[in-house]
């Protein structure tokens, strides 16, 4: 048996009374005492007692969608001005609920959570002086759809447009929207990402509105990109390629993408052929960007992640707590490389 279990029940109400005036009505030991007719003393031994069996439960929450122990380890342990997970999704029900009972709610997918957490920090971080670059991914798609409002800042397109035949949506059209809705100028890039040689490459970077677009790469401020894992349903330039394309760039070392730009374990981009093909922010014009906001959203796409946040690229990352527990695993502290470092 405890101590507080040895209380009587006017001494458990005692302490409760003051600890209550103390930690939720915020009054101080004196005006405790006054009220109590206890000496401001006996007030502090009182709260100390009522900590130390219990009767005191302190809890510290950054809100229900942000799990702020797991954040701050994250960012910790790879340098990053900050790390924003989102909570453990509630594992479903062992056995069907009955028919007459209420319909529960769908708990969010890993992305929905974190697109969620992107559209209220670029709501929070973004000024009407930003220029911001957004690339394509699914989870950037969604967090654009969550996003209510925004100061009418600048918006550029990193990429060109992912052209899958099962996918409508595109990242000229995640560009458009943000413009509307902001009402700022947006340069879109009505161009593919992916392209079949270099000199095609070299002529759409001629075209008008690419140009005008690519021209602003010096100016961002903010950009939002995601981690492709090389493996299919887990990098949309995976996908798109051929298998024997795919397999040779695997061999190569590639575990991953960033805008399309391919890059090794140590989270090096590689000189292959697919990094001079591609329509999309280089990586020297990336890491010059002060706020690189990474997503990823798949205990799958840690590995790659891990590359990418070693290697010094990122100042935020947005992710969900199976990949951050898997993330917290693979992390080798003393690894980690300042930011721009690499160019």
């Amino acid at each position: 048996m405890s101590e507080v279990d040895g209380w009587g029940p006017g001494r458990r109400l005692l302490a409760a009374g003051a600890a209550h005036r103390f930690h939720v009505l915020g009054r101080t030991k004196v005006e405790i005492a006054k009220e109590l007719g206890m000496s401001r003393f006996a007030v502090a031994r009182l709260l100390d007692a009522a900590v130390e069996q219990g009767l005191v439960r302190i809890e510290v929450t950054a809100g229900d969608d942000l799990d702020h122990r797991a954040s701050e380890q994250l960012a910790a342990t790879y340098g990053l001005r900050r790390a924003l997970v989102a909570p453990a999704i509630p594992a479903a029900p062992a056995a069907p609920a009955p028919p007459t009972a209420p319909r529960a709610e769908t708990a969010p997918t890993a992305r929905q959570q974190v697109a969620a957490l992107t559209a209220k920090l670029l709501t929070e971080v973004v000024s009407a002086d930003d220029v911001l670059g957004l690339a394509w991914s699914r989870t950037i798609n969604e967090a654009v759809d969550a996003l209510t409002m925004l100061p009418p800042c600048t918006v550029v397109q990193l990429c060109g447009a992912y052209s899958l035949p099962w996918r409508s949506d595109t990242s000229a059209e995640t560009v458009a929207r943000v413009g509307a809705l902001c009402g700022g100028p947006a340069f879109p890039i009505y161009a593919p990402l992916v392209l079949p040689d270099d000199q095609t490459a070299r002529t759409l970077r001629a075209q008008p509105g690419v140009v005008d677009a690519v021209g602003r790469f010096a100016d961002l401020t903010v950009a939002v990109v995601s981690v492709g894992a090389w493996s299919p349903e887990h990098s949309t330039v995976y996908d798109v390629l051929a298998e024997d394309e795919r397999a040779a760039l695997g061999e190569r070392g590639v575990v991953g993408e960033v805008v399309a730009l391919p890059f090794d374990e140590e989270g090096r981009v590689l000189d292959v052929d697919l990094a001079r093909r591609v329509l999309a922010i280089d990586e020297a014009a990336l890491r010059a960007v002060d706020e690189v906001i990474v997503l990823v959203a798949h205990p799958e796409r840690a590995r790659a992640a891990d590359a990418v946040l070693r290697s010094g690229l990122a100042s935020t990352l947005v992710t969900d707590a199976a990949t951050a527990a898997v993330l917290q695993e693979k992390a080798q502290v003393g690894q980690v490389v300042e930011r721009r470092a690499r160019s």
